[in-house]
Parts: structure tokens; sequence; C-alpha cells
């Protein structure tokens, strides 16, 4: 007889393949155990991060690591992406969702909250992870979300049993990675942010925005 925890894990399991399989926003790049207790996710959609000159640029996606430990789901997965973020409630090892996680909230809508705070569509700037980040966003609330779009999938969206096989965990991928590495710095916003006929986009990030450390109190 399965145990509680083996059970739930695979619930996750199914639940994560019949939701993401074929959505081009969140798709699963790798998975580990069987059923899986660790993920990795790819987050095809608009985020910020800061450039080694100090730059907060745009990035088009963005990879997240998640393991379920011996604790789950009693207590909150462990999420860090494996690329960088800048956001009030991200840092470099951790993704803050302890204040929100309930034992009955499904592994599937936290991956999809994560990408909602990822494009700037819910971010908590009372408890930051970062607080530069936080005070940040404050100042800057109109440029939000970064990215606009409906990060869940269709709810009538389903998988079949051959799209629902797992994949092999791959190598973390480090965020200063280069060449066929999709974490490497994107082109600069002023280039990526035409539109095909080569006009303008109205795009708010199409002029990079230097952090000013010294921000208003």
């Amino acid at each position: 007889m399965l145990s509680p925890r083996i059970r739930r894990l695979k619930l996750d399991h199914d639940q994560l393949m019949q939701k993401f399989v074929g959505w081009p926003l969140i798709q699963i790049t790798g998975t580990a155990g069987m059923p899986p207790e660790v993920y990795r996710f790819v987050y095809n959609i608009k985020g910020l991060f800061v450039s080694p000159t100090g730059e907060i640029q745009e990035r088009a996606q963005h990879y997240l690591e998640v393991n379920l430990s011996l604790g789950y789901p009693r207590r909150a997965p462990q999420c860090r992406m494996l690329t960088p973020v800048f956001h009030p409630n991200f840092d470099d090892s951790t993704v803050c969702i302890g204040d929100f996680w309930a034992a009955s909230e499904g592994l599937d809508d936290l991956i999809i909250r994560i990408g909602r705070m990822i494009a700037y569509q819910e971010y908590n700037t009372k408890s930051p992870l970062n607080g530069l980040a936080a005070k940040w966003a404050e100042q800057h609330a109109q440029f939000f979300p970064v990215d606009p779009r409906d990060i869940a999938p269709p709810l009538e969206k389903a998988a079949t049993p051959a799209e629902a096989a797992p994949v092999p965990l791959a190598p973390a991928v480090e965020a200063s990675s280069t060449g066929n590495g999709t974490s490497s710095a994107l082109p600069p916003p002023s280039e990526s942010s035409r539109n095909r006929d080569g006009s303008a986009s109205p795009d708010p990030w199409a002029e990079r925005i230097t952090i000013d450390t010294k921000v208003d109190s």
C-alpha cells in the first residue's frame, strides 16, 4: 500500500503532466525520482534581472528547480531559481512561498504562481527577500506587469499517457552560462523590443533602467 506522501507525489506528477504538456509558457525540463521528488521547469515569460553593469533588463527565459523534501506536503517545496531574477520575493537561493503555502495547494498551482511572480503579476513588498527590489518595485509599479499574458494554461488542456512520460533530470543551468544556454544575457532591450516591421514597440522596457541604490525613502 502506498504511503500518503507517495500518493501525493504521484498525484502532483499526474497533474503537472496533464496541465503543462504542450504549454509554451511553462515546461518541465527534467525530473528525478519515481514518482518525482525533484523537478526542473523553464518559464518562457518576461521577467527582470540585473546585468553585470547594474542595469535592470528583460530576460525571456527562466529556470526553476523544485525539491519536494521529506516534510512535503506539510512543509512547502524548496524552490530556487537557476537563473537570476530581480524581484522582491526572490534571492540567489530561494523563492519566498512559505507565507502562502498550504498542504492543500496543488504543486501545479504553485508553479503557475511563481510564473506570475516572475512576470510581476504578483509581488509582496512588505516582507521581501530582496529589499532593494521591493523599494524599486514600489517606485516603478506603473511598469508592471512585465508580462501581462495569462500564465496558466487553458483548463481544457490535458495530456495523453504517451506525452506524460517523465524526463530525466538534466544538469543544472548556471546563471552565467553562455553559448546554447538560455540563461545568457539577452540582446539590449532597445533591439529586442522592436516590432517585426522594424517600428519601435511601446514596451516600457524599451530603454534600459539602471538601479539607483539611493532610492527615495
